[in-house]
């Protein structure tokens, strides 16, 4: 559907994308994913032509557009602010791209209300001013503008950002409905870990102008490419040198210069499981989420994060012994020059 082949970007001396390859396939949810300033906004900004390559291509379908302007590439785009017209009404919001391809006005007027009811904006909405509007009803007015002229692909930079964090999640539910309803490839760009493994198909991590690695968002999770994805995507946990070393005397293979991680869902509180290692500990904090809890146990060779699933029976408390068990085949790990220090 959409390719992008070694593409460079750079600012004056800074180069911000190092050859960036990515193929998204038709409608597939792709999301980039990464912190602040890491480059995934510049390579969606590259797609729907704002940016101009300093080298590498734009393929969509099969035809080069590295250098089509940008009202003529197809592409639909919803901004972080959504850039509505405040002045204008949703109906006139949502008809703009169509005015400006001069359809005639019946046709606009069938395409507009269609459109509405796709993403659940009632008549009575539309005839209101997008400042009348809640986030999330203008949210749904910037996708309606974005789908109303058919466009190839969708790119949505950081959409739910300025929501509240309880309409974000509810919102993102809905997005992914309408992605899938309408059926069209979308690209999606995010800081938060959760909406990226909640929403795509396909996520790229990116960092300091690279991408580190493209997978499922089980593969990103469970088999992170590298250790800056490691760290990045979700909360865990690193051995302390201590640890590996006793795990090494345990006869396990493990390499002491090499850094080894494990998610504090693979951790297990009074849980044996056979072939795992068991190590004496007492709860230092718990956190209480509802679906699960969250607890902070010292070992004697380090602190452990651990997150046990809530199953109703009564929590282990500050200054309980517990025992913990982990399995070398839930680890992942890397030779240190592979990526970051945990921090």
């Amino acid at each position: 559907m959409i390719n992008l082949e070694n593409i460079v970007v750079k600012f004056d001396k800074f180069t911000a994308l190092k050859n960036i390859n990515v193929h998204v396939n038709e409608g597939e949810f792709f999301t980039f994913l990464g912190p602040s300033g890491c480059g995934k906004t510049t390579t969606l900004r590259t797609i729907t032509g704002f940016i101009e390559p300093f080298s590498g291509k734009v393929i969509m379908k099969g035809t080069d557009i590295t250098h089509v302007p940008i009202e003529k590439r197809n592409i639909g785009i919803v901004f972080q602010s959504y850039a509505l017209f405040p002045t204008m009404t949703v109906y006139q919001n949502i008809a703009f791209g169509l005015k400006i391809q001069k359809l005639k006005k019946d046709e606009i007027d069938a395409k507009v209300r269609d459109i509405a009811r796709r993403v659940d904006l009632s008549d009575e909405q539309l005839e209101k001013a997008v400042s009348q509007l809640s986030g999330g009803q203008q949210q749904r007015v910037a996708i309606a503008r974005a789908l109303v002229t058919n466009p190839s692909i969708i790119c949505l930079d950081e959409p739910l950002s300025n929501l509240d964090a309880k309409l974000r999640v509810q919102l993102r539910n809905e997005l992914k409905k309408m992605q899938k309803d309408f059926g069209i490839t979308s690209i999606y760009v995010t800081h938060d870990q959760e909406e990226a493994l909640t929403l795509s198909d396909r996520i790229a991590v990116f960092n300091k102008g690279i991408i580190e690695q493209i997978g499922t968002p089980n593969e990103i999770y469970n088999h992170s490419k590298t250790e800056f994805v490691c760290n990045f995507i979700g909360d865990i946990n690193r051995l302390s040198d201590a640890l590996v070393d006793e795990l090494i005397k345990e006869g396990e293979k493990l390499d002491p210069s090499w850094h080894h991680y494990i998610r504090l869902e693979r951790v297990h509180v009074n849980s044996t499981q056979e072939g795992a290692h068991c190590f004496d500990g007492v709860v230092e904090s718990m956190e209480y989420y509802g679906l699960y809890i969250k607890y902070t146990i010292k070992l004697k060779e380090q602190t452990f994060k651990v997150m046990e699933r809530n199953d109703g029976s009564a929590p282990y408390s500050v200054g309980d012994n517990v025992k913990l068990s982990l399995h070398t085949k839930d680890f992942m790990s890397y030779a240190p020059s592979e990526g970051v220090e945990n921090e």
